[in-house]
C-alpha cells in the first residue's frame, strides 16, 4: 500500500486556493501536537476569522472548486495519471476522471454506457463487439475513434502494471465506432476491464510522458501535477455527457492522519481518514462511511508439510491448518460482530465469504459464528484435545498451533489479528503472531496463515482466489485451496456468455449445498469484516448517492456533486 506524502496543500480563500509550502505544514502540525486534542470548534473559530470563508459564504458564492485528499488507501501515482500504468485501474479500481472508459458504474452498481453504446458477445464466448459513441473528442481537439480503443487495450497487454490482459489476444478497430475484442478463452468477467480502463489517444500516447501530460476525454483536464503535494484539474469544457458541478479540483495526497489534520483546520472539502478517528467530530463537517465491500480475514494453507517447496524455495503445507476441523472450529467460534465493534468502532460490516456484499456472494455459504461451545465440539470430535493441561489442545502429537504473518504497516490489520488470537485461545488453539514487510509474508504464505484484504470488484479476482493453481508465489490463492467441483463451477461462471447465469456459477462455488470455498464448505479462509471508507465531508458540500459498495471510489458519482446550503440543502 502507498501512502500519500506530506507536502504543500491548499486552502479556502476568496474561492482561490492558496498553497501552503511543507514549512508551514509542519510548523502548522506542531502546533496541533503541542496543544493536544484542541475542540473542534476553536480550530473552527480561528480559521473563519482568519484565512477561511464561512459555510454560507462559499454557499451564497456558488463555490464550484473543491479541495479533496480521497485516496488515502493509495497514494500518489507514481508513474503519474496513465490508467495504462495502474491511474484508475489497479488493485484499488476507481473513476479516472481524466480519461473515458467504456462503461462505467450506476449508483446501484450495475453496468451503464459510458463511451460504448452497446456490446455483443459471440456464441462461443470469445468475441466481443463494443460500439462507440461518435461525438467525443480528446482535449487535444482530435476525435476519439475505435482505434484508439484498439490501441489502449493492445498496449494494456503488455503494460507490466497492475492490469491482467493475459486473456486478451488483440483488439481491432473494425470502423470508426466499432472495437473486436478477441479472447483466447470465453471470460465473462471481462466486462470489468471494459469497466475500468480509460482511453487513451493513440497520436498522443508516450509511455514515458503520458502520465505527467496526460490527454483524455473524461469529464476533467489535468492542468498542474507538484509531484509529492498535489494535482489540479479543471473541467472538460467539451466533455460529452453531462458536466460536472465543480469546475476545479484539487487533489492532495496526504495521509489520512495528516488529511484529518487539514479537515480540523478547514482546508480541505472532504477528507479520508482512518478509522481511530471514526468517533471524533469536527465542526462544519460530517463523517460518512461508504461500504465498499473490502473483506479482511486469514488465509490458511490448505496442504500438510511434507517438506515440498515453491519455485522460489519457500515451504509449503501447515498440518494444522490442513485439518477443516480447525478451519471450521475457528469460523464458527470467533465473534465477528465483537471484532466489527471493537477494532472498526462498528464502521464496516461482518463478513463470512469475502463477497457477501457482493450480487454474486451466495448466503447459503454462511455460517452461524460466536458458537465457541459448537467450535470445541468440532475440535474434540476431530481428536484435537487438550491432554496435558497447558490450554493448547493436540492431536498425534501436533499442537493447534500456527503462526499468523500481518502487515506491520496496517494498525488496523495488527488490531484485528490480536483480537482472533484472543479468541482462538479460548478454543484451545494459540496463533503466533508476524508484523513483518510484505516481502516476508509472501515468502511465508503457502505455510503460515496471513491476514489479506480483498476487493474482489472484478470477478475474475474470485476465480484467481479460489481456483487450483501451483505454487507461483504470487498472492492469489494464497493457502493453495484445490477442489475439483469448485473448479468446474469457477469455470462454467468464467465461460458464461450471460452474467446472471455467471452469478449463478460463482454462487454454486462458495456453496453448493455440499461443497465450496464458503465456511459452510471447506473454509478454506476465516473472513472477519469488511471496512467502510471513511470521509470528513464540508457540511456545504453534496455528494449525491455514493455508487453501490464503492466507498474507495467516492469521486466515481462526481456529477451528481455541488455545493449547498446544510440549512437548506434544496437550495444551492
Amino acid at each position: 500500500m502507498n501512502f500519500g506524502k506530506e507536502g504543500g496543500i491548499q486552502i479556502k480563500k476568496d474561492q482561490q486556493y492558496l498553497f501552503i509550502g511543507a514549512v508551514a505544514l509542519i510548523i502548522a502540525l506542531a502546533l496541533i501536537f503541542v496543544q493536544g486534542d484542541v475542540p473542534a470548534s476553536s480550530t473552527s473559530q480561528v480559521s473563519d476569522e482568519s484565512i477561511f470563508r464561512s459555510s454560507e459564504e462559499l454557499v451564497s458564492q456558488g463555490s464550484d472548486e473543491l479541495v479533496v485528499n480521497v485516496y488515502g488507501h493509495t497514494g500518489e501515482p507514481e508513474t503519474g495519471f496513465d490508467p495504462l500504468l495502474g491511474w484508475g485501474c489497479g488493485h484499488v479500481n476507481f473513476e479516472p476522471l481524466i480519461q473515458s472508459t467504456l462503461f462505467k458504474s450506476a449508483d446501484d452498481g450495475s453496468m451503464i454506457n459510458d463511451l460504448a453504446t452497446n456490446y455483443s458477445i459471440s456464441s462461443d464466448g470469445k468475441i466481443w463487439t463494443v460500439n462507440i459513441r461518435d461525438d467525443v473528442r480528446f482535449t487535444d481537439g482530435e476525435k476519439l475513434t475505435a482505434e484508439d480503443v484498439a490501441f489502449t487495450f493492445n498496449t494494456a497487454i503488455g503494460s507490466n502494471s497492475e492490469l491482467d490482459m493475459s486473456n486478451l489476444k488483440k483488439a481491432t478497430a473494425i470502423n470508426d465506432t466499432a472495437v473486436e475484442f478477441e479472447l483466447k478463452e470465453p471470460q465473462s468477467s471481462f466486462i470489468w476491464k471494459l469497466r475500468y480502463v480509460g482511453i487513451v489517444p493513440e497520436h498522443a500516447y508516450e509511455k514515458e510522458t503520458y502520465g505527467s501530460n496526460p490527454i483524455g476525454s473524461g469529464p476533467y483536464k489535468l492542468v498542474q501535477w507538484d509531484k509529492g503535494q498535489q494535482a489540479i484539474f479543471e473541467l472538460n469544457e467539451d466533455y460529452y455527457r453531462e458536466k460536472p458541478y465543480f469546475k476545479k479540483i484539487t487533489m492532495l495526497f496526504l495521509d489520512k492522519d495528516t488529511a484529518f489534520a487539514a479537515a480540523k483546520s478547514g482546508e480541505v472539502d472532504i477528507a479520508e481518514i482512518e478509522i481511530s478517528h471514526a468517533n471524533q467530530t469536527i465542526d462544519g463537517y460530517r463523517l460518512v462511511a461508504l461500504p465498499a465491500s473490502r473483506a479482511l480475514g486469514v488465509s490458511f494453507p490448505m496442504q500438510n508439510d511434507t517438506g515440498e517447496k515453491s519455485l522460489k524455495g519457500d515451504p509449503i503445507g501447515n498440518n494444522v491448518t490442513a485439518d477443516i476441523a480447525i478451519r471450521k472450529a475457528l469460523n464458527i467460534g470467533i465473534d465477528r460482530k465483537a471484532l466489527l465493534e471493537g477494532v472498526l468502532s462498528g464502521k464496516g460490516d461482518v463478513e463470512y465469504t469475502g463477497v457477501d456484499q457482493r450480487e454474486y456472494g451466495n448466503p447459503e455459504a454462511r455460517i452461524n459464528d460466536s458458537n465457541p461451545e459448537e467450535a470445541k465440539k468440532i475440535l474434540e470430535n476431530a481428536g484435537w484435545k487438550d491432554t496435558d493441561g497447558d490450554g493448547i489442545r493436540e492431536k498425534n502429537g501436533t499442537k493447534a498451533q500456527f503462526k499468523l504473518y500481518y502487515s506491520s504497516d496496517d494498525p488496523i490489520r495488527q488490531a484485528l489479528s490480536v483480537a482472533v488470537s484472543e479468541q482462538a485461545r479460548k478454543l484451545g488453539i494459540k496463533i503466533d503472531l508476524v508484523g513483518a514487510s510484505w516481502d516476508e509474508i509472501y515468502a511465508n504464505q503457502y505455510n503460515s496463515a496471513v491476514l489479506y484484504a480483498f476487493s474482489n470488484i472484478d470477478t475474475h479476482t474470485l476465480y484467481l482466489q479460489y481456483h487450483s493453481k501451483e505454487p507461483d508465489d504470487t498472492y492469489r490463492n494464497p493457502g493453495l485451496y484445490s477442489n475439483p467441483v469448485v473448479d468446474g463451477y469457477l469455470e462454467a461462471a468464467l465461460k458464461s456468455e450471460d452474467q446472471d447465469e455467471a452469478i449463478k456459477y460463482w454462487q454454486l462455488a462458495a456453496y453448493d449445498g455440499n461443497t465450496g470455498f464458503g465456511p459452510a464448505g471447506d473454509a478454506p479462509w476465516l473472513w472477519l469484516v469488511t471496512t467502510d471508507y471513511l470521509y470528513m465531508i464540508d457540511e456545504t458540500l453534496d455528494i449525491g448517492t455514493p455508487q453501490k459498495n464503492a466507498g474507495s471510489d467516492i469521486l466515481g458519482n462526481i456529477y451528481e456533486w455541488k455545493r449547498v446550503d446544510p440549512a437548506n440543502p434544496t437550495l444551492e
